[in-house]
């Protein structure tokens, strides 16, 4: 009977205990978001007051070298890195890597988190279409495009894409990975590419610097906004994480 009492309490203190760092994890993650919203409010009216203008084309001249605008700095293999790195945050690469991964959650009986996966991207990418009609910022003129761009600049749109499907496959991983060093792993290498990404629109003269800091801000909050929303649904209806076990 004392051995039975004894499992039972136990069981309740993990229960407890894991509730404890659900909640935590929500609140950090609110907390997050309204730093990130903050600095993305404070960020938007910096580049409508024509503040960061000047910051934003010296950073831009700066890549370029200054007895030709057209070229730019650093060895021949970097201007080739850059157009395959900036390929990552393109909607046929975002677009097949979505695909490739909600068919491989289905085929695994994981919907909700397929379901997921698909709200977010699609979430993102008309987030960024609204977000560039509102603002209309033109293109950088200061120095020549390595790239042919059609769109309107802010926010950049690879770097907002980018952020959301790479972070939300990346916290997504997270949640499959039992090894903490996995878990840091998989977050790190979707900051990485997200990172990168934004970069190499800079170095192709296709984006203000204040453009790709808008788009990785606004691409973070969605993720976050998702990531709040997907966890308080799974917490409220008592719903079990889903995990990755072989098909019939």
């Amino acid at each position: 009977m004392k051995k039975r009492a004894k499992a039972g309490l136990s069981r309740l203190r993990t229960h407890v205990a894991s509730r404890d760092r659900d909640e935590l994890r929500l609140l950090l993650g609110a907390v997050a978001l309204v730093a990130v919203a903050f600095m993305l409010m404070v960020l938007v009216a910096n580049v409508l007051g024509g503040d960061t203008q000047q910051f934003d084309e010296r950073a831009l001249r700066a890549l370029r070298k200054t007895e030709n605008p057209a070229v730019p700095i650093g060895p021949s293999w970097l201007e080739l890195s850059a157009f395959d790195i900036t390929a990552l945050g393109g909607p046929t690469v975002l677009g097949l890597t979505v695909a490739a991964v909600i068919g491989y959650l289905l085929l695994y009986r994981l919907y909700r988190n397929a379901t997921f996966v698909l709200l977010a991207s699609l979430g993102g990418w008309i987030l960024n279409d609204v977000l560039k009609a509102m603002f209309a910022r033109p293109r950088p003129s200061v120095v020549p495009h390595l790239r042919e761009v059609g769109s309107a600049s802010f926010p950049s749109g690879h770097a907002l894409t980018s952020a959301v499907v790479y972070l939300t496959l990346g916290t997504l991983l997270m949640r499959v990975a039992e090894r903490r060093l996995l878990k840091w792993y998989c977050i790190s290498v979707a900051m990485l590419v997200t990172m990168l990404v934004g970069l190499s629109r800079l170095y192709l003269g296709v984006h203000y610097p204040t453009d790709v800091l808008a788009g990785w801000l606004v691409g973070l909050s969605w993720a976050l906004i998702c990531w709040l929303v997907e966890r308080s649904i799974e917490r409220r209806y008592g719903l079990k994480q889903e995990r990755v076990e072989a098909p019939d």
